[in-house]
């Protein structure tokens, strides 16, 4: 039988976009599925991640990977002062204690939805679903973009002293998201919906 040497194969030239959503996957959601160890706080190292990009045949280096953080037009991801950890700032779908602190909200906040989704929510309020908590935007401008990666955006309208009156905890992340944990029905209004 003839040996064949392995096949080499090329490392491909990603785009941003392509880098982002492997580290939005695996710091948020799957950190085993790229063998990464995330603490407590959700910091991978980042030799480890771009050893993942690596295996995944997509080149990174470390001054990529900060272009690439530092251009995120959502500013999900951050670097540790030392540039050696990764973390997501929100949307994990596991316990992650990001450190942040129970912060008065502004009056009103907003989200960003679609139609298909409006009946649901006006039933049953905003819900985390599969992340940790519920995302709410500081302005309309936000929120929209936010809704309008599903389709037409439907923008709600958040009590948020309201909310905070009845007891409800608000976080402030890093990147301006404000979080908490669920928005009942009677704190929400339609802003702008399908004409």
């Amino acid at each position: 039988m003839d040996y064949a040497p392995p096949r080499q194969y090329k490392l491909r030239m990603p785009t941003d976009m392509q880098i982002s959503r492997s580290l939005s996957y695996w710091l948020r959601h799957r950190p085993d599925d790229a063998g990464l160890q995330l603490d407590k706080s959700g910091w991978a190292d980042v030799v480890a991640v771009l050893a993942a990009l690596g295996e995944r045949r997509i080149a990174c280096t470390r001054d990529r990977l900060h272009d690439v953080v530092a251009r995120n037009e959502k500013n999900r991801f951050e670097l540790s002062p030392d540039g050696h950890r990764i973390r997501a700032r929100q949307g994990h779908s596991f316990a992650v204690d990001l450190g942040l602190s129970e912060t008065t909200p502004p009056p009103v906040l907003f989200h960003g939805t679609v139609e298909r989704f409006l009946a649901a929510i006006m039933r049953e309020g905003l819900k985390p679903m599969n992340r940790q908590h519920v995302h709410l935007s500081p302005d309309v401008e936000t929120a929209t973009k936010v809704g309008a990666r599903r389709g037409k955006p439907v923008i709600l309208t958040i009590d948020a002293t309201g909310l905070a009156g009845a007891g409800h905890i608000f976080l402030l992340s890093s990147n301006g998201v404000w979080l908490t944990s669920h928005v009942p029905p009677a704190f929400l209004t339609v802003e702008s919906g399908p004409d």
